[in-house]
């Protein structure tokens, strides 16, 4: 009897069906007609950019709007909405509408590709996906509309309208308003405008919030006291650091990125740099006049980044709250952590501080390696590798001049922040065959 087709996990498959995402993508920006000049572009640039918009990055060598075609930046579109909903949503939806049977390891792929911890009710939670989409990018583009319409006109208007909305909500930060003289300047001429403001900061929110919580809001009725234990911690560790990091930056940078604002000016921006560093990738301020205390909090807030099952990067808020909540245990000499009268095992501890590990290691590699061919500043290597593997997309104005070499590894740290280092090890990883040999338990002092 012929042994059946073995199919790949889940892991190898995601990381599989990002890399040809991104292939077709980086293929379709060399070609000469997504250029405005019809001129091919360079390999390792197009690589870049492919990858950065689908891992929803938004860190660029060209402004998107001075260097790319109408052609050019529907495909960066394009590939921002499949790398923000995730790839498998967007196939499975196909499926949905050529009517094909969704079957069991199809189910299991959408489920580790949403980070959702069961396989029953994904169909229902795909279903609330591709409507949250729908409503959130469709409201945005309308609000946006209001201004972009008044300052492009109305064909440009809309279009811009369309493409920042979707852009927010994927948290990506790629902008059209660049212009030859000032080709990055993302939304830093609408610094006092608190519709685009407000807009903006909404979507990038509501996307970095995850499908899981909106599904379990929805489903509960915005009922708070109903809502799954990951919900409560999500909504309260959210406004915990939008709150508390609009206050910081609020107070740090009045005298520095700031300085040249009026009051109210001063409110939106602190709220937008407390956002924005959650893995949006725009900014309303320079961020190379960013104080040092400044720098630090958005590099952390680059690091935490925004929920698991979202359209946002880094190591994910939930995992920073056990990791904390991991700390206290530990200070008490307890095996487990509680939280809102729920036990958090040391499974879980363990998984969060493995992850933060990982992200940590990777980052310094990819500094030292970045160093040897980079002449810039360590803290703008060090800024512009979280802002990679935190899928963010703010930088310090470096990007376009780094090396191919110092490329090729934010590249790296993009597509590892977006599938997730944990899900890249273990695609990479073989599985053995025998069961590991237990050995007898040893002691090691630490601390």
């Amino acid at each position: 009897m012929a042994k059946s087709k073995r199919k790949l996990t889940a892991a190898k498959f995601l990381v599989l069906g990002y890399v040809i995402v991104i292939l077709t993508g980086t293929f379709l920006l060399c070609l000469p007609i997504s250029s405005r000049d019809r001129v091919w572009t360079p390999f390792v640039d197009s690589l870049f950019t492919a990858t950065s918009a689908t891992c929803v990055t938004g860190l660029v060598v060209y402004g998107t709007n001075v260097h790319f075609s109408i052609f050019g930046q529907i495909v960066i579109l394009l590939l921002i909405q499949t790398g923000g909903v995730g790839f498998m949503t967007v196939i499975t939806m196909v499926s949905m509408f050529l009517r094909r049977k969704i079957g069991l390891y199809e189910r299991k792929l959408l489920m580790h590709s949403e980070g959702t911890g069961r396989i029953s009710g994904v169909m229902h939670l795909l279903k609330h996906i591709l409507l949250f989409t729908l409503i959130f990018e469709s409201c945005g583009a309308i609000l946006l509309a209001t201004r972009f319409v008044a300052d492009f006109g109305w064909g440009r208007g809309i279009y811009y309208a369309i493409f920042h909305a979707v852009s927010s909500f994927c948290n990506a930060g790629f902008d059209l308003l660049g212009t030859a003289g000032n080709p990055f300047p993302s939304l830093t001429a609408y610094v006092g405008d608190p519709v685009v403001n407000i807009t903006v900061m909404f979507l990038i929110v509501v996307g970095g919030l995850g499908f899981i919580v909106w599904s379990d809001v929805v489903d509960c009725r915005f009922r708070f006291k109903k809502y799954c234990l990951h919900t409560k911690v999500v909504l309260a560790a959210t406004l915990t650091l939008i709150f508390g990091g609009a206050l910081f930056f609020f107070f740090s940078e009045a005298n520095h990125a700031f300085a040249h604002l009026s009051l109210p000016q001063r409110i939106l921006a602190a709220f937008f740099q407390s956002i924005t560093p959650r893995t949006a990738g725009y900014n309303t301020v320079n961020m190379a006049e960013l104080s040092e205390a400044g720098w630090m909090m958005t590099v952390m807030l680059m690091f935490v980044g925004g929920n698991t099952g979202s359209t946002a990067g880094g190591v994910k808020v939930t995992t920073m709250v056990v990791a904390v909540l991991g700390i206290v245990a530990a200070a008490k000499n307890d095996t487990s952590a509680t939280v809102a009268k729920r036990n958090v095992g040391t499974v879980q501890i363990l998984q969060a501080f493995s992850i933060i590990g990982v992200y940590l290691v990777t980052v310094i590699v990819a500094v030292m390696m970045m160093s040897f061919a980079e002449t810039e500043p360590i803290e703008d290597l060090i800024f512009e590798a979280v802002s990679a593997i935190g899928t963010v997309g703010l930088t310090t104005g470096i990007t376009p001049t780094l090396t191919a070499f110092s490329k090729v590894v934010l590249v790296i740290l993009m597509f590892s922040g977006r599938v997730g280092a944990f899900s890249l090890l273990s695609a990479i990883a073989e599985k053995r065959e025998n069961p590991p040999v237990k050995r007898p338990n040893g002691r090691i002092l630490i601390g």
